[in-house]
């Protein structure tokens, strides 16, 4: 199936088609390359006002993922038409990326990987809320971006290394 990718910033030049590749050998390694997925690289004022009115959070973020299906984590979506064959979106904050990268010195296509790769997980249910669910998540994250890295020759790690 395919990567919706739709740029909606012009703040922040992003590699459509080499972030296009990644998203799918990402959706591969999760075993979700028959499902769709929208992906939106938005600027900071989309984010805030996404952020705000579906997290209660008025600030720019790196990413917020919105799933098609509820699922628990690590189950695939059992789609009942090919119209159900959809993970979901997410939206990138490439400007907030950007502007953090710039304060740490790490590579910003490398982070946007990492980024979408985290909102990927979200889609398939994974979450971060407690520190079980962390450590499944990182372990899934670990594990796609290893896939990942074995194809590309980088050596990417997950978005939420050390938050517990």
């Amino acid at each position: 199936m395919s990567v919706a990718l739709r740029n909606a910033q012009r703040t922040v030049l992003v590699r459509r088609a080499s972030l296009r590749r990644a998203v799918c050998a990402l959706r591969t390694a999760l075993g979700a390359s028959r499902f769709d997925v929208g992906l939106v690289c938005a600027g900071n004022a989309l984010m805030q006002r996404l952020n705000a009115a579906y997290r209660h959070c008025p600030e720019p973020t790196d990413v917020l993922s919105f799933p098609f299906h509820q699922v628990a984590a690590g189950e695939l979506p059992q789609p009942r038409c090919r119209e159900e064959y959809d993970l979901g979106d997410i939206f990138l904050g490439v400007e907030y990326i950007h502007q953090q990268c710039r304060k740490t010195g790490e590579d910003f296509d490398d982070v946007l990987t990492v980024t979408a790769a985290h909102g990927l997980c979200h889609l398939l249910g994974y979450r971060h809320n407690t520190k079980p669910e962390w450590e499944q998540m990182y372990q899934k994250e670990a594990q796609i971006l290893e896939e990942l890295n074995r194809l590309t020759g980088s050596r990417l790690r997950p978005l939420t290394a050390g938050l517990y």
